[in-house]
């Protein structure tokens, strides 16, 4: 039997701002069919057209706004890895 040891490390989450950081995006997906319209960065009003033509399309009228915002986490200051 192997013997290991366990350490805890703190870790904190932000939001990922730095250059390499992946862009926030929004979309919009209808809630009664799923169908949702393609990622749009930084700005909302694109995918809210798409959600105002698919309504005119279908007559559904209930819609989720699905933002994707990059994260990262570190270890706390101080902590090592």
């Amino acid at each position: 039997m192997t013997r290991s040891v366990l350490r805890f490390v703190a870790w904190t989450i932000s939001p990922h701002r730095e250059s390499d950081a992946e862009p926030i995006t929004h979309a919009m997906q209808c809630a009664a069919c799923g169908e949702k319209s393609l990622p749009f960065e930084e700005d909302i009003e694109p995918a809210q057209l798409w959600a105002l033509q698919h309504a005119g399309l279908t007559r559904h009228d209930t819609y989720r706004e699905v933002i994707t915002r990059p994260w990262r986490a570190v270890p706390a200051e101080g902590a090592s890895r």
